[in-house]
């Protein structure tokens, strides 16, 4: 009989552990639930110090997150939990949290301008906040001007949020699939042992956490300075969007409304780092090395964008008949921001260069393809990632080259690594599961819109994460012209299913479908022996007659 592991009599600061509930997602909801209260809280207050309209919605929102959160954490446990479970923790966390993140617009009454219902309010609320913490950055929001500083900045500060739950989710739960960044970011998962940071996935995630926030104040000093020096501000918006791989901004066209090229250009090294393994970067800080050009991911991932941001500019210079500075200027920060799924636009206006929606097919083909594959494995960035599309193609090419020796055994490998067929066989299950969504998502918003190009764009872009797409949700228009509030609450379903890769929302799915199951099979069990003892009842009624 196995030990159940030793409990405390009690925890700091809460209740005695016995009397707890032992929920383990409870238990993770509410601590996610007060984490989420504390930047709203700190959001009121930058509000209430700035242009003071949407102080008390803000403050009303962090006080009922952290009050639900304070209670969930402080009358539960962590309890006995099975792999599967794990996933429907992770699954039901981020589901709660974009409900509650939702709050601040519903009580600010965001999208109350042009007489939208109470019900649209709630729609493009939810869509909003699904945006945010998947770090997508699709939005619904026409006007800019109107909400307050302290409410755009909790806008903002969703995708920072976003981004940090998914490095943590990606080093410390993935790879119990084993896909989770190929196994090659966790000391607990096998893999090249140069690749493991630490002995314990706690550690790896704090210091990766240490990485991330780090990331984000040099951002946001490099902004502040590309910026002539002139908003904090502005620093710090930025800084939590290009960190988190997300595509919010507090300016309705974007980083066009800076029209700096060195603020674009400090956009675009921040973007590819964001895109790029946090492993890696760990590992430059604390080995004081620069090991990025011996990762083949990353090399693979530089020449992506490289040859895409090639191609477009020819196009754009030939086709579009624009000059080639304005080509290079608008094809290498649109392929930079949709290639790490940041989708930041540089776009001053509709018909402007770096409106995507107006260039030829083929450099929007290109861009299409970008917004499929994302960024490295271990990084904030949305997509099927570089590697998996990397082991993806060398599986079809070993498919080929078994047509002429069919007995050779050919290994893939990824460097000097060999990667082991269960591998093989989860990244190809990854991407026929990512391709049938796609297909679920084309079939549901086209039958809601019936605008194919539109609804192509906005599914892959939901599950990419990257925010704007291609036809009428392109980088100078948003979400709520585009698409109805039915089509809007699929595609931010799909947002939170491609930032938490697919796998755990279909577990979640597996798993309540199984207790719906079970309490069926409970529930015909109950009625049979309910039955028995009636006609027991009665028999014995008609023998005594």
């Amino acid at each position: 009989m196995a030990r159940r592991p030793h409990l405390a009599a009690t925890d700091p600061g809460g209740a005695p552990l016995r009397d707890r509930v032992a929920s383990t997602t409870l238990h993770v909801i509410g601590i996610a639930l007060a984490a989420v209260s504390v930047g709203m809280l700190a959001c009121g207050l930058l509000e209430a110090l700035t242009t003071g309209r949407d102080t008390a919605a803000l403050a009303v929102s962090a006080l009922v997150t952290g009050t639900a959160g304070g209670v969930l954490w402080y009358l539960t446990r962590p309890g006995e939990i099975r792999k599967r479970h794990v996933f429907s923790t992770v699954a039901s966390t981020w589901v709660s949290i974009t409900c509650v993140g939702a709050l601040p617009f519903v009580l600010a009454g965001t999208f109350a301008a042009g007489g939208a219902g109470f019900v649209e309010q709630i729609v493009n609320s939810v869509f909003e906040s699904a945006s945010g913490y998947s770090a997508s950055g699709s939005t619904v929001l026409s006007d800019f001007e109107t909400p307050g500083r302290g409410l755009m900045m909790y806008r903002q500060l969703t995708h920072w949020y976003g981004g940090m739950g998914v490095v943590v989710l990606a080093v410390a739960v993935l790879p119990f699939l084993g896909v989770g960044g190929l196994e090659l970011i966790t000391a607990e998962a096998p893999g090249p042992s140069s690749d493991r940071l630490t002995p314990r996935v706690s550690e790896t995630a704090r210091r990766l956490w240490m990485v991330y926030i780090g990331f984000t104040l040099c951002a946001a000093v490099a902004f502040f300075v590309a910026d002539g020096f002139s908003s904090v501000y502005d620093a710090v918006a930025h800084a939590f969007t290009v960190a988190a791989t997300g595509g919010f901004s507090p300016y309705a066209d974007s980083i066009g409304h800076f029209d700096s090229v060195a603020v674009e250009t400090v956009v675009i090294v921040c973007m590819v780092l964001g895109g790029t393994s946090f492993t890696l970067h760990w590992r430059a800080v604390a080995e004081r090395t620069v090991p990025y050009h011996r990762n083949s991911e990353f090399r693979s991932y530089l020449a992506m964008l490289g040859l895409a941001a090639t191609v477009i500019v020819i196009l754009l210079w030939l086709e579009n008949h624009l000059s080639l500075g304005s080509s290079i200027r608008a094809a290498v920060f649109t392929v930079v921001s949709l290639g790490t799924s940041t989708g930041l636009s540089n776009a001053t206006g509709p018909g402007s260069p770096g409106d995507y929606v107006t260039w030829v097919a083929g450099a929007q083909l290109v861009l299409l393809f970008l917004m499929v594959v994302g960024g490295c494995t271990g990084s904030t960035s949305g997509g099927i990632k570089v590697m998996r599309m990397r082991v993806l193609g060398l599986t079809m090419l070993r498919s080929v080259q078994h047509t002429q020796t069919p007995r050779a055994v050919i290994p893939i490998r990824l460097g000097r690594d060999v990667v082991s067929e269960g591998v093989v066989s989860r990244v190809a299950g990854f991407f026929l599961l990512h391709f049938l969504l796609v297909l679920c998502g084309m079939l549901a918003v086209t039958a809601l819109e019936g605008d194919l190009e539109s609804a192509l764009g906005a599914v892959v872009s939901a599950l990419g994460n990257m925010g704007p797409a291609l036809g009428e949700a392109g980088p100078t228009s948003n979400y709520a012209v585009a698409f109805s509030q039915p089509a809007r609450l699929v595609l931010a379903l799909l947002m939170v299913i491609g930032r938490l890769e697919i796998f755990p929302i279909l577990l979640a799915a597996l798993t309540l479908a199984d207790r719906g199951r079970a309490a069926v099979r409970r529930g015909r069990f109950s009625l049979q022996s309910l039955s028995r003892r009636l006609d027991d009842i009665s028999g014995a009624g008609s023998d005594g007659e």
